[in-house]
């Protein structure tokens, strides 16, 4: 393989007319020059050079050399600038993870904001579910996701957590339920009813809400099953039971349902936003967050 060096050490000579100018000009002896084209010479297996008086002039195998140097030096000079661009985050692409209530509550806003900041920035957006985003960070498939991670769980190795905000439990009760007329309901006060279960497939999401339950000393009575919140909200309107979502995970309230807060315990689910530790520093990645954290805080 050629030397890209010695190349450059060439076309120095060829441009300038002499090997001492190109000495001059690279800070190099003429000693030094001369040696870097004589092993070119020996690499290639032709002479490179030839003299003319005082100077020197390319053969048609350094003229051919030379050309090439010349564009290989043009596209270094375009992969550093756009290496800058990447360290500076104007450019590259992010992938962007996320579960559906913070695609639909946090993501937009986030992405709006960082588009307009960084407009040759791809994003890379899916939603995941079922599939736990986390899922996807670890596997080196995303460098963003929007996680539920409960606070005293491990940390996966090499992922950096953000928390983002902590997004309560609230009751959904049939409109005209008894339990409609209090403003906030401790959690044991609907032991008794049915329950939509409003989390399928199990998860962090479902877990939360079965920990919270048997931290209120009972196990809800599950008569439906419901994978997403809107249709759990449907379900409830008609009668056929209460159920708990999280707050985000509201959307549009159903006509057909009354919202109450909760306590005793007041379950939450803590958002965070989980990064490869390795691009955690990059700035395109660090405006992104920013921006999620504003997203959160105005939710």
């Amino acid at each position: 393989m050629l030397d890209v060096r010695r190349m450059q050490v060439l076309r120095a000579v060829v441009t300038s007319g002499s090997i001492t100018a190109a000495a001059t000009n690279l800070g190099y002896t003429p000693s030094a020059i001369s040696q870097q084209v004589a092993a070119l010479e020996k690499q290639v297996g032709m002479a490179l050079l030839e003299r003319v008086g005082r100077g020197v002039r390319p053969t048609e195998a350094g003229k051919l050399l030379t050309e090439h140097a010349a564009g290989i030096t043009d596209r270094l000079v375009e992969a550093e600038s756009a290496l800058a661009d990447l360290r500076a985050g104007r450019t590259g692409r992010l992938r962007v993870r996320y579960f559906a209530t913070a695609g639909a509550a946090l993501v937009p806003p986030a992405v709006a904001r960082f588009r307009a900041e960084h407009p040759s920035v791809k994003l890379d957006l899916k939603l995941t579910e079922p599939l736990d985003p986390m899922v996807e960070i670890v596997a080196g498939r995303a460098d963003v996701a929007i996680v539920v991670h409960p606070r005293d769980a491990e940390v996966a190795p090499g992922v950096q957590l953000v928390h983002l905000l902590d997004d309560p439990y609230v009751a959904v009760l049939p409109r005209g339920h008894d339990l409609g007329r209090k403003r906030v309901l401790d959690l044991n006060d609907l032991a008794g009813d049915p329950w939509v279960d409003s989390a399928i497939p199990p998860g962090a999401c479902r877990d939360i809400v079965l920990d919270a339950c048997a931290g209120a000393g009972f196990a809800p009575n599950f008569v439906v099953e419901s994978d997403d919140y809107p249709t759990a909200q449907g379900f409830v309107a008609a009668g056929l039971g209460v159920t708990i979502v999280p707050k985000l995970g509201l959307g549009v309230t159903h006509p057909g349902v009354v919202v109450r807060r909760l306590r005793r315990p007041e379950p939450h689910r803590a958002i965070y936003a989980a990064f490869r530790e390795a691009g955690a520093v990059n700035p395109a990645a660090a405006s992104l967050l920013d921006a999620l954290k504003d997203a959160a805080a105005a939710s």
